[in-house]
């Protein structure tokens, strides 16, 4: 019997709540048997199981469940954060091409709360290309947003680290 989603979600919540409680093939056991309640090609099933493995080290298994959960369908939220997710999967599986691509895409696409996320994820993707001045550029912006003082100076200074 498949309970339901808003309970799901909840129990599914309050299990990564414990995530550091947990030994990593207890977590994924746990969250395999969640899944199993929703159908095998469930969006959401799936992207809980890809961050799941993704959590664990086991990046080729999460691409794989990141993949079927894009293929499936999620709602925006959860796009957005399975696109991040994903990317730094393909980064850590040596695509760092791939990651680059879909992060730029998904900074030019939409605009929320994960923005700095998104910049950030990208950063790492570029030094792992050599593009350090332009990952020093992101990074140094995104933070400019969050100091109490100095915002616009540092704005203007990473600016400055891509414009040289």
């Amino acid at each position: 019997m498949i309970k339901t989603r808003p309970d799901w979600e909840r129990r599914i919540a309050e299990l990564w709540t414990t995530f550091d409680d947990h030994e990593p093939e207890d977590f994924l056991a746990k969250v395999k048997e969640l899944a199993a309640e929703l159908p095998a090609d469930d969006a959401v099933a799936n992207y809980e199981l890809a961050s799941a493995h993704d959590s664990i080290g086991n990046e080729a298994e999460a691409a794989t469940h990141y993949r079927m959960a894009f293929e499936a369908g999620l709602d925006e939220k959860r796009r957005r954060q399975a696109t991040i997710q994903y990317a730094s999967t393909l980064r850590n599986l040596g695509r760092v091409e791939e990651s680059v691509a879909l992060l730029t895409a998904e900074r030019d696409a939409v605009s929320d709360e994960l923005d700095d996320a998104v910049t950030a994820f990208l950063a790492l993707a570029l030094t792992d290309l050599g593009r350090d001045r332009e990952a020093a550029s992101l990074a140094l912006g995104a933070l400019s947003r969050h100091l109490p003082v100095y915002n616009r100076s540092l704005a203007n200074y990473a600016r400055a680290l891509v414009e040289e």
